[in-house]
């Protein structure tokens, strides 16, 4: 029976020279709870420590329909004022064009006021990584082209990718792009496998884009999977975690990280030791059985 390879410890984003681990942790509710800088600082380090040195975050994270927007940038932000020798153990990335409550904005004049703020909430001088939050509809790729090659010129950012973009968007806006694109961020987890048939994760190879999954354990469901559906993907990862002694949310990290795209999984959680014990997927073996069986389980139906 064919394994599939382990992921490498460490790899470069899309085209860029910048390494990064394969498996990420998010900061979508960082700023939760009155969370303290102190207590920000301990989750920091939790990735760090473990061998996580992708951190993820967005303008808009915090944002509770009536204020908290920035929130999490600033919360980092304090955290690296505190102590700047975290900031070369991490790649950062962080993510805008959200105008609250809702609009999507990537005029020019706002992108480039998006970026300015972002940076100053995190109190740094560049992003290893800006993202496209969604796309906006309303802008022409090529007036936003401009605007995020000009930020990277400037030194603002190190490189540009996107989040939920289809493969459309996503071929327009690189088209127009002179600092090509190196990451796409769709939601993709053993319960939402669109991405392995519609094209995004093939466009993502032949173009050397890094994927990067948010959601990966789908909002939660997999913990306490309640359909029919959602019980039978949770056997089938069971069956391989408690073979190779690990949680089930390592083994759905893993399966995402199985795929030859390098799917990087983005961990959502804000307890240091479950950010800690994502780093065990990187030593989960997959066959092509096992991976196969998660995915029929999936689609609810056997394979053609």
């Amino acid at each position: 029976m064919s394994e599939l390879p382990l992921p490498p410890a460490f790899r470069a984003l899309g085209g860029s020279d910048i390494m990064v681990s394969p498996i990420a942790w998010g900061m979508w509710r960082l700023a939760d709870n009155g969370r303290s800088v102190a207590e920000a600082t301990r989750l920091v380090h939790a990735a760090l420590d473990s061998g996580i040195n992708f951190l993820d975050t967005a303008d808009i994270y915090g944002f509770d329909g009536q204020g908290g927007f920035g929130d999490a940038e600033a919360l980092l932000g304090e955290v690296l004022s505190a102590d700047p020798a975290l900031r070369s153990r991490m790649v950062l990335a962080t993510k805008g064009g959200i105008l609250p409550p809702l609009p999507y904005d990537q005029s020019a004049d706002y992108l480039r006021t998006a970026i300015d703020n972002s940076l100053r909430r995190l109190k740094v001088d560049m992003v290893d990584l800006w993202q496209i939050h969604r796309p906006d509809i309303l802008a022409h790729p090529q007036e936003v082209a401009r605007v995020l090659d000009d930020a990277v010129s400037a030194g603002k950012i190190r490189s540009i990718g996107v989040s939920n973009f289809t493969v459309h968007q996503i071929a327009a806006l690189d088209h127009f792009l002179a600092n090509k694109l190196v990451t796409t961020q769709p939601e993709i987890s053993p319960l939402r496998i669109t991405c392995f048939e519609n094209g995004e994760l093939d466009q993502a190879m032949m173009m050397g884009l890094t994927p990067m999954a948010w959601s990966p354990l789908g909002g939660g469901r997999l913990a306490a999977a309640e359909t029919a559906r959602d019980r039978l993907v949770a056997a089938a990862l069971d069956a391989v975690a408690e073979a190779q002694g690990v949680s089930r949310t390592v083994a759905a990290y893993s399966w995402l990280m199985a795929h030859p795209a390098g799917i990087i999984p983005i961990i959502g959680s804000q307890q240091a030791e479950r950010i800690a014990e994502g780093a065990a997927a990187l030593k989960v073996r997959w066959t092509r059985q096992d991976w196969y069986a998660v995915l029929v389980a999936a689609r609810g139906e056997p394979l053609p």
